[in-house]
């Protein structure tokens, strides 16, 4: 395995051989890279519009690759080299793709040319066809389009990616409710309420969990009142959802059975086996009417419930709340709410911002409403289920554990990435999450009692796979806990971690977490032994042009533009061809918000930004460049993917928090590979806390390609 370093001291709880393997590995892949680079010749850059175009006509003139032409002049010009205080860049170093394209201009225009009516008759009809290929491959590109993604009306087209059918949903808002179970019913008939009456909620919804045994049912505490469900919105209402039905009785016993529905479509039932929906009693009036549910709060904390407001014309608005709950003397703890699985989405949300009793044991009572370790809240929670458990309490040495997340198609991350699928801050977080679960169930911190520890990851490496759509998929998590060192004040766990989907692996890395005292937080040097780092651009000092990523955003048809949750980035001070390693280099400032988002979520009362959302950054910052840069302008629909097989590292060694005044990251173009799928680059960033650089990366990498339709 590969070794983490931490403050400068190698950690291997493996042995020396795996250090050696893993050393062996990192510089036969470096010598790789340098090999491949040198093995590569312009010709296979040439873009495949260059290359119909020179099969049209011979004329050097005619074969000028218009695309790039203008890009060049755009962005080389003397104005596009301007900064933003209005004075002109001076010319810097071009990267090398830049170069090959202006040089074989160049050459091409320094050939003679023999200028003549014919040759003038000829350029204009080849230009003339070549307009009209240019159009009817963009008119038929459209159509196909539009075949292969029809667009729903009232969902968001711009952001979120095609659904499992084709067509392009609108994604959730962070903060909604992720339903245990999913259904394709938005309507129940007076049949279908009456099996619900009859506790056959499975065949109702369409949905199982295996090990759960549902014995709850619709309008248990007395007769059935609505005679029909018109319409169920997950998100309907403020965003919480609503419920329409009819009915004919007792107002009352019509709004709770309205919220009983809700509770049921949303599988609320499924954290608890053999519970029960429980509700305050009470009657107002009997009439025949139409009921609207909207809910106000749903929630799995303390128990799994549903609060809303119940509308009847002609009566005042009933507050209904619907519990899930555990039959009388049952157990709610890990194994005990379901039998034969340790834990699930009931227990995370408790380890996130409950009872940390109930989500990991009696030993942990002492956690709760205390700052602690945790797991992310919200949105930001990604793992829901311990499937497997090979390990015990007290044994930190080792434990092999298997965990999933769903990942439904509507996620808030899929609508707010430039991503063509899951965003890498998604892959970072949910294999970490599910590291980090069962890693601290096993009890690192119960070994210092009464010491607030703190949970931090502090590094590590992760590749890719291979690329897939993971919409609406079931992600499998498997993880091992190589070791755990306990010192004083801290403690320290390795790890390994392989993602799956359907069956196949996608994804593997390691890691390490800390758990850290208050003393030891507070005494935190960064990368670089507490002395302060400048950027490479304090040490270089000279013009930049800017690209301005607020203004991009703004508009609402920028293509390939993370918004909302993940606008993280509003400008990009950009350097061509500067940087370590000449090819470009890339700076950006972000006032820190103690009100952004992320605080209230990561962790419940312990606030830091999430260390991926800096590698995202520092990936936006890449993809906007890239953008700029023009290597879009020759792929038709374009989209960024994570590459496959190219290894990512990471060190965090400090973190931000909400009265940190400032994020700064750099990142400096390291590669730019061009291949069949389109273009990758890979860069190496930093980012820095006023006065102390706390993250490096390496070789982080983002694919531009064209858009393949997968099955």
């Amino acid at each position: 395995m590969t070794v983490i370093e931490f403050d400068g001291v190698p950690f291997d709880p493996v042995g020396t051989a795996a250090v050696r393997g893993a050393s062996a590995a990192m510089h036969e892949s470096s010598a790789f890279r340098e090999s491949s680079a040198v093995r590569e010749s312009p010709e296979m850059y040439e873009s495949s519009a260059v290359r119909e175009s020179q099969a049209v006509n011979e004329s050097p003139a005619v074969h000028e690759n218009s695309a790039v032409h203008e890009r060049l002049a755009v962005h080389r010009s003397p104005a596009a080299r301007q900064t933003s205080a209005g004075h002109e860049t001076p010319r810097m170093h071009e990267p090398p793709a830049v170069q090959e394209v202006a040089t074989s201009t160049a050459v091409a225009k320094a050939r003679p040319q023999t200028p003549g009516p014919l040759t003038e008759i000829r350029s204009g009809v080849v230009a003339a066809h070549r307009a009209a290929l240019t159009a009817q491959v963009a008119l038929q590109r459209a159509i196909w389009q539009r075949a292969v993604h029809p667009q729903v009306p009232g969902t968001d087209h711009g952001h979120g990616g095609p659904s499992i059918s084709g067509a392009r949903i609108a994604a959730a808002p962070e903060w909604t409710f992720k339903p245990l179970a999913r259904t394709t019913r938005t309507s129940l008939d007076r049949t279908a309420l009456a099996r619900l009456t009859e506790g056959d909620v499975a065949d109702v919804f369409g949905y199982r969990r295996s090990g759960v045994e549902s014995v709850a049912r619709l309008a248990a505490a007395g007769p059935l009142v609505l005679t029909d469900v018109v319409a169920i919105e997950l998100r309907g209402g403020t965003g919480n959802g609503r419920l329409v039905a009819h009915f004919d009785g007792d107002t009352r016993t019509a709004a709770v059975q309205a919220a009983e529905v809700f509770a049921l479509f949303t599988g609320m039932q499924l954290c608890l086996s053999r519970s029960t929906l429980v509700s305050e009693p009470g009657t107002t009036e009997s009439r025949t009417g139409t009921v609207e549910f909207v809910v106000r709060e749903i929630d799995l904390v303390p128990r799994p419930h549903v609060t809303g407001t119940a509308t009847i014309a002609g009566s005042a608005p009933l507050e209904v709340t619907v519990t899930v709950t555990e039959p009388a003397g049952a157990g709610v703890g890990p194994g005990a709410a379901v039998p034969g699985l340790l834990l699930n989405e009931f227990h995370m949300t408790h380890l996130a911002r409950g009872d940390q009793a109930i989500a990991m044991g009696h030993e942990f009572a002492e956690y709760t409403g205390v700052r602690a370790t945790r797991l992310p809240t919200g949105g930001l929670l990604l793992v829901d289920r311990v499937i497997e458990f090979d390990g015990a309490r007290g044994k930190l040495d080792a434990a092999t554990y298997r965990t999933e997340y769903d990942s439904p198609a509507d996620s808030w991350y899929y609508g707010d990435t430039a991503n063509e699928s899951m965003p890498h801050f998604v892959y970072m977080e949910t294999s970490l999450q599910a590291a980090l679960l069962m890693g601290y169930y096993a009890g690192p911190t119960l070994t210092q009692p009464g010491v607030t520890l703190s949970l931090r990851n502090l590094g590590g490496t992760a590749t890719v796979l291979r690329q897939v759509d993971l919409r609406d998929k079931t992600i499998e998590q498997t993880s091992r806990l190589l070791s755990t060192t306990i010192l004083p004040g801290s403690s320290l766990q390795n790890f390994d971690y392989t993602l799956s989907v359907d069956g196949e692996p996608f994804y593997t890395g390691e890691t390490m977490f800390g758990y850290f005292s208050d003393e030891a937080l507070a005494n935190q040097t960064g990368l670089d032994a507490g002395r302060s780092v400048p950027t490479w651009l304090d040490e270089h000092p000279q013009a930049t042009r800017t690209i301005d990523v607020a203004a991009r955003r703004a508009d609402p048809d920028a293509r390939l533009c993370a918004r909302r949750t993940l606008a993280l980035i509003d400008r990009i001070d950009v350097v061509d061809g500067g940087g370590k390693y000449g090819a470009g280099y890339l700076h950006s400032l972000r006032e820190i918000d103690p009100a952004d988002w992320y605080f209230a979520r990561h962790f419940h009362l312990d606030p830091v930004i999430p260390g991926s959302l800096g590698v995202e950054s520092v990936i936006h910052a890449i993809q906007e460049w890239m953008l700029d840069a023009g290597f879009a302008d020759t792929i038709g629909a374009p989209v960024f993917r994570i590459p496959s097989d190219i290894a990512f590292s990471w060190r965090y060694r400090g973190q931000f928090l909400p009265t940190d005044a400032t994020v700064r990251l750099e990142a400096h173009i390291k590669e730019i590979r061009r291949g069949a799928s389109g273009v990758t680059v890979i860069a190496d960033g930093s980012l820095w806390k006023p006065g102390l650089r706390i993250y490096e990366l390496v070789d982080l990498a983002i694919e531009l390609g064209e858009r393949e339709e997968r099955p």
